[in-house]
């Protein structure tokens, strides 16, 4: 049997990390780790869950508020991937123990109905898109704290967990300035509004296909993009109901079992 490569060998750290709900080290605290070598890590450790039997189901977007990007010193946004397992249905009942530390947040999903060609022009890939709906996002970084550079939050899938998808829309004729809640439990715990995002998801979603297409993994029919988080993530809690609430879009909800994350 041939010795793993630096890059599997992160990648099987952090896969392991996510099966077990267990912290593990920042990838950064040993050698350095480029910001390309990180995308790397993380399409081998989801090709650990793909040939678990999951599947590719779509992208996720991060750092599509200027204030994160400028908080993290960069001028560009991140993605990462998402599979079969992520998919909560809306409204189920999901177990706390399933997470490490996770937190929620809303967001607007774009679903996919046909291909995208690597390179495509912006006008190729807005018309490419069928539905929108309102989400949520369950984010989980496998590292203590939430605490990460930028290459160590790439190589962790863009802390990518689960999602919620609320009732898929015909696309209105405007995303760029719908109001936002996050209520938990019946409560308002953030307002936001989709302007948020990059200033319009929109644009959000021609960064993914332009991203994803120079990886060589274009986007495809089917799949969904989350254009990225409209308010800030609030943590999980056990127990508790959450509801994201977009203008024009309608709600997404989920609902967390009593008991507690994993230590």
């Amino acid at each position: 049997m041939s010795e793993l490569t630096p890059g599997e060998r992160l990648a099987a750290q952090l896969d392991e990390a996510a099966r077990r709900g267990e912290v593990t080290s920042q990838p950064s605290q040993g050698a350095p780790l480029s910001v390309a070598d990180a995308y790397a890590v993380q399409e081998l450790a989801v090709a650990r869950r793909l040939n678990r039997g999951e599947r590719l189901v779509g992208v996720k977007m991060g750092f599509t508020s200027r204030q994160k990007m400028a908080q993290m010193g960069v001028d560009e946004v991140i993605w990462g991937r998402l599979t079969s397992a992520m998919l909560v249905p809306e409204g189920d009942l999901i177990a706390p123990d399933h997470y490490i530390h996770p937190r929620v947040e809303p967001e607007v999903a774009f679903l996919i109905g046909r291909d995208v060609p690597a390179g495509a022009p912006p006008e190729t890939i807005t018309s490419a898109v069928t539905a929108v709906a309102p989400a949520l996002e369950i984010i989980d970084s496998r590292y203590a704290d939430f605490r990460f550079t930028l290459a160590d939050v790439v190589a962790d899938n863009a802390s990518a967990a689960g999602f919620v998808l609320g009732a898929w829309r015909a696309v209105p004729p405007s995303l760029d300035c719908l109001g936002v809640l996050l209520e938990v439990d019946g409560r308002t715990v953030e307002v936001g509004a989709t302007a948020s995002i990059l200033g319009d998801p929109w644009r959000s979603l021609v960064a993914a296909a332009r991203l994803t297409g120079r990886a060589g993994m274009p986007l495809r029919a089917g799949w969904v993009v989350l254009a990225g988080g409209a308010t800030a993530a609030v943590p999980l809690r056990p127990g508790a109901q959450v509801r994201a609430v977009i203008e024009s879009l309608g709600s997404a909800s989920v609902a967390v079992a009593p008991g507690s994350p994993r230590p």
